[in-house]
């Protein structure tokens, strides 16, 4: 069987912030695929602003590199689980994947879950130790680890028998050799091409190319990226495009692309192994596969994971709406969700009752929050409600999301984080405690259990413990209350300007999320309360001024900061009956019923009610 020598294909996977998008970034310099005079960004890779100023890579991304007379085409994964429709899909492409981890902290949660991925799709792995160069790296230890993590998911022998490779990608060095690092990465290429299967050449069979992930561009409409597997493609051919639902659509591929570097060539033809981009079709989705019209055969479905929660968006009705953002109808809101459809194939959008409201289903709170985070960018204003596990049925028996956590904190601190996550009702399955202070623990966790969790870990373990999850498998319903806020709120019960007299009156009552001079209103969110109830407080009372002198001047008093909440924060804190107020310039807490009659009434209704 022929095979094509001049071309490999590879995906990069690893955990958050072990680096592939920086060893990418080497690899495209060190290949001589830029101009020595083109200015090219660090972390080159992660193209939209908020991967750059997050340091995560959120959408796949592929590239390529020429090295000697080869081609390597690579495949930039997010290692966030959250992104996880995008890895699997991605591992459908490729022969091959780097499995990049770090030579300090070692596995990690979702090392786990891309590779538990690639090894399913039977892929050649190889392992690159990253960040060699730190002093407190531990590249023999590390190894082990990464072979216990190997058979722990059932890596056959041939998977098993990988090669390392010591690199250091920041400093642009790789090695065979732990201790001593070349000047340049020029063995990382050659373990490339010796070891990842080159791909079958039959381009003289009928065309097969699968769509893997989407685009879209203003002017070409809606482009798909994938692999040819079998045959040839050229532009002005007319092709069939067999969709999801079974229906055949007839269409001519108007433009071809092709990758190199960080750019888009058009190209005339592409051939089996190649990965490319295909424009000419409207309804173009994820998983469907190009053929001949008169060769129809069908490459199987992808699978794409399942949104595991949901939150609804409406329509900001706050006394402040329209105030600060540019798009604020109903109409404007509705149409950026599904332009988001276009491109992101794990999220989900569905009407209500309401026309001013969205249920949105997504993989994870991250993946929710950056769309939330890209639309505040854009001018939009809206509200959101608390984030809930979809719960599935599964054999006939209601299911919750259950995640993988692991976290590593001072031995100290182990005592609180076991009796908060016993609370949230997780099982340890691990413990791990390397001698050196620091103790490794895994959880199994209702994802509902890990709604806001993540500030009051910070606060346990005073900022010095980490912690990761990722989603493992649905389970049956636990019943009664899993996690959750437990400290009620200061509810504003005047409209006005936070004054420091009326915050100072009540700093005693809990922490204060706003500064003086912060317009608020009835019913908005001020502060957290030190109780589990709710109380409503006036913070935009100022002193009365009357011309008699008091005996006791006033003393000068210093106001605490105010807590200022991010937006993942800010959803993470959310209760059933509140809303979180989000515009271009403000994320603000609010009540879902502003009025405080209303309020009571409301929640002695509920009493009587159970």
């Amino acid at each position: 069987m022929a095979i094509r020598e001049d071309i490999r294909n590879i995906a990069i996977i690893a955990h958050v912030d072990h680096g592939k998008t920086t060893l990418v970034d080497q690899m495209l310099h060190q290949s001589g695929t830029f101009r020595d005079n083109e200015q090219v960004s660090e972390r080159a890779m992660d193209s939209n602003d908020l991967e750059r100023e997050r340091g995560i890579t959120i959408l796949a991304k592929n590239t390529a590199i020429n090295y000697e007379d080869k081609r390597i085409n690579i495949m930039d994964t997010p290692g966030h689980a959250d992104f996880g429709g995008e890895v699997e899909r991605i591992m459908k492409m490729v022969d091959g994947v780097l499995l990049v981890v770090d030579a300090y902290e070692g596995c990690m949660p979702q090392t786990r879950f891309v590779l538990k991925k690639a090894l399913e799709q039977k892929l050649t792995p190889i392992v690159v130790l990253n960040k060699i160069d730190r002093p407190a790296a531990r590249p023999e230890e590390v190894v082990d680890e990464v072979v216990d993590l190997f058979i722990d998911l059932g890596a056959d022998e041939d998977q098993l028998d990988f090669p390392v490779v010591y690199a250091s990608a920041i400093n642009g060095t790789a090695s065979l050799d732990p201790e001593v690092q070349d000047d340049d990465m020029k063995v990382l290429m050659n373990t490339i091409i010796d070891n990842i299967p080159a791909p079958i050449d039959n381009s003289d069979e009928p065309l097969q190319f699968q769509i893997t992930l989407l685009d879209y561009n203003d002017y070409l409409g809606r482009i798909g990226i994938g692999r040819v597997f079998r045959g040839t493609m050229k532009v002005g051919q007319q092709v069939a495009l067999m969709k999801v639902d079974g229906t055949v659509k007839q269409f001519r591929v108007t433009k071809l692309f092709g990758f190199i570097g960080l750019k888009r060539t058009e190209i005339e033809e592409a051939k089996a192994g190649d990965l490319v981009a295909v424009s000419g079709m409207e309804e173009i989705n994820v998983g469907e596969t190009v053929c001949p019209y008169d060769h129809q055969e069908a490459l199987p479905i992808l699978r794409i994971d399942e949104p595991t929660l949901q939150m609804t968006f409406l329509v900001n009705n706050s006394p402040f709406a329209g105030k600060e953002g540019k798009y604020i109808t109903s109409r404007k809101i509705e149409e950026r969700l599904r332009a988001q459809l276009e491109t992101d194939v794990s999220l989900r959008v569905e009407n209500t009752d309401s026309p001013d409201a969205w249920v949105v289903s997504g993989r994870g709170e991250l993946h929710l929050s950056i769309l939330i985070e890209n639309m505040r960018r854009e001018g939009f204003e809206l509200q959101v409600s608390k984030p809930e596990v979809i719960v599935r049925e599964v054999n006939g028996v209601a299911s919750e999301p259950v995640e993988r956590v692991q976290i590593d904190v001072p031995e100290d601190y182990t005592g609180s984080v076991m009796e908060s996550l016993g609370e949230r009702k997780g099982e340890m399955v691990n413990m791990v405690n390397n001698g050196s202070g620091q103790v490794r623990l895994e959880f199994m966790v209702p994802a509902r259990g890990l709604i806001g969790y993540s500030t009051e870990f910070l606060t346990q373990t005073r900022g010095y413990g980490i912690i990761n999850h990722t989603f493992e498998t649905y389970m049956p319903l636990i019943s009664g209350r899993v996690g959750g806020r437990r400290a009620g709120v200061l509810v504003s019960m005047e409209k006005g300007k936070a004054s420091e007299y009326g915050i100072m009156g009540v700093e005693d009552r809990g922490t204060i999320f706003v500064a003086p001079g912060t317009e608020v209103y009835e019913g908005m969110i001020v502060g957290e309360h030190t109780r589990e109830n709710d109380i409503t407080v006036n913070i935009v009372k100022v002193k009365q001024m009357t011309n008699m002198r008091s005996a006791n001047k006033d003393q000068t008093v210093s106001m605490k900061k105010p807590r200022v909440l991010t937006l993942e924060e800010a959803l993470e804190y959310l209760n059933d009956d509140e809303y979180c107020e989000v515009t271009p310039d403000s994320i603000r807490l609010r009540k879902k019923i502003l009025d405080k009659n209303e309020r009571e009434k409301n929640a002695k209704k509920k009493k009587t009610a159970q």
